[in-house]
């Protein structure tokens, strides 16, 4: 009786969330309990080889989607089967998801923030023996350090990948220089500094703040232009 409960309360779970044919979008803790609802879940991990060795979901198979070789890897499971994709922050595993369809998968669910949300969340990440763990880079403390004692600054949260990222660098740094030294701008790649992302649960990027003397004043998530960022300065 508790077998088909859990089974309905999964099934409930993945139709109230689907938002496409075929697709499921489920925030971490969703994701997580309808994986281990399906015994042999197929976990997919469409990020980079140093991202995934860096950490990812215990029993995933790395294809990075922007390589060759996904499609693959991707083809070797089974189709009749739902694959469980993520990426950092949802972004790849969108793409991927599409991907997997017109590959003929018919079941595809995909983890809202990705990875950003799943550390968000506290869940159990597994990492390869040969790479640093993810939580190398900036901690909580050592960011307080980084922008102690600065009158004003703009943190900019960002990944290599991220096209939206890469299309407001030049409108963040051309506001920055209008500023004429007012404004300090700093950088951080969320996949060098997992730690600190997941300590200021970062979920979706580029995401931005503000800090005057320390105390964040302003935050913004998503692709913006000179007027929301003049807004900072109030």
């Amino acid at each position: 009786m508790k077998k088909v409960l859990y089974s309905i309360l999964i099934a409930g779970l993945l139709f109230s969330c689907g938002s496409k044919e075929g697709q499921q979008d489920l925030g971490a803790t969703e994701f997580q309990t309808a994986m281990a609802g399906e015994s042999g879940a197929q976990i997919l991990d469409v990020r980079t080889i140093d991202e995934f060795q860096n950490g990812h979901i215990e029993g995933a198979v790395n294809a990075d989607v922007s390589s060759p070789a996904f499609a693959q890897i991707a083809g070797e499971l089974a189709k009749d089967k739902t694959v469980y994709v993520y990426c950092l922050s949802g972004a790849r595993s969108s793409s991927a998801a599409g991907m997997l369809k017109e590959m003929g998968f018919k079941s595809i669910v995909n983890l809202t923030g990705g990875m950003l949300a799943w550390q968000s969340a506290n869940l159990p990440i597994a990492t390869g023996e040969s790479k640093t763990p993810a939580s190398v880079g900036l901690t909580e403390a050592s960011f307080t350090e980084k922008i102690k004692g600065k009158p004003m600054v703009i943190i900019d949260y960002n990944a290599t990948w991220c096209g939206p990222c890469k299309q407001l660098s030049p409108i963040l740094k051309d506001w920055v220089k209008a500023q004429n030294g007012k404004v300090e701008l700093i950088e951080i790649d969320v996949d060098e500094n997992q730690e600190l992302a997941k300590s200021k649960k970062i979920e979706s990027i580029p995401y931005l703040e503000m800090y005057k003397n320390g105390v964040k004043t302003w935050s913004s998530v998503g692709l913006i232009g000179k007027e929301e960022l003049d807004k900072s300065l109030r």
